[in-house]
């Protein structure tokens, strides 16, 4: 039984960290300017799901492969720059499209969803992060370390949806605000598609701590 003060303090650590600027919660921010607040909901559970898929790598010792091999992180990372680098020429795309008077179907859920999964599961930093961060609040004396891994990381993702929904909800009322003009929504479009090229480019120079 994990004591009610370490579950309180790690959920403390875990908003904190969740308000901290970074990767996802600019991702989401800019995701819900351009799509909606419901399209920023949607991404975040998708992070969410990637969290998933980090907290069990942690749990069962993946993550450290991540750690230890350079071949095995660099080509996680090129990965999620080279997707950054996609949705970079979406965005500046559409804001083309926008000017010479197309409009490109609206993304569905599924693929806000896969968004949010790709963006997170990518970052090997996430990976090394959740293997630093995890452990510290295990006990072997409260039982089994990865049972408690385990909790603990679906502490970190409810405190996550409750940050990250929170800049949802914020950004989609700011995306609604600038979308009343035409002119507003196309800057939108390529002001992501700088945050998403910046992205792209802080993934791929990040070294192994």
């Amino acid at each position: 039984m994990i004591p009610f003060d370490v579950l309180t303090v790690f959920l403390a650590a875990a908003i904190a960290l969740g308000l901290a600027p970074g990767p996802d919660n600019i991702f989401v921010l800019t995701q819900s300017a351009l799509h909606g607040r419901i399209a920023g909901l949607i991404v975040t559970l998708g992070l969410c799901t990637g969290l998933i898929v980090h907290t069990v790598a942690v749990a069962f010792g993946v993550a450290a492969i991540f750690k230890t091999s350079a071949l095995a992180f660099t080509a996680l990372k090129f990965a999620g720059a080279g997707y950054l680098l996609y949705l970079a020429f979406q965005a500046f795309r559409a804001g083309g499209a926008k000017l010479s008077g197309r409009n490109d179907p609206p993304l569905t859920a599924f693929a806000l969803y896969r968004r949010g999964i790709v963006m997170n599961v990518t970052n090997p930093k996430v990976a090394i992060f959740f293997l630093a961060f995890l452990p510290q609040f295990a006990d072997p004396s409260r039982g089994s370390v990865p049972v408690q891994i385990l909790l603990f990381g679906g502490l970190f993702i409810v405190a996550t949806i409750l940050v990250f929904g929170g800049i949802a909800l914020g950004g989609g009322l700011l995306g609604a605000f600038l979308k009343r003009s035409h002119g507003a929504q196309v800057w939108l479009n390529r002001l992501a598609g700088v945050v998403f090229v910046g992205l792209a480019v802080r993934l791929a120079v990040t070294e192994r701590a």
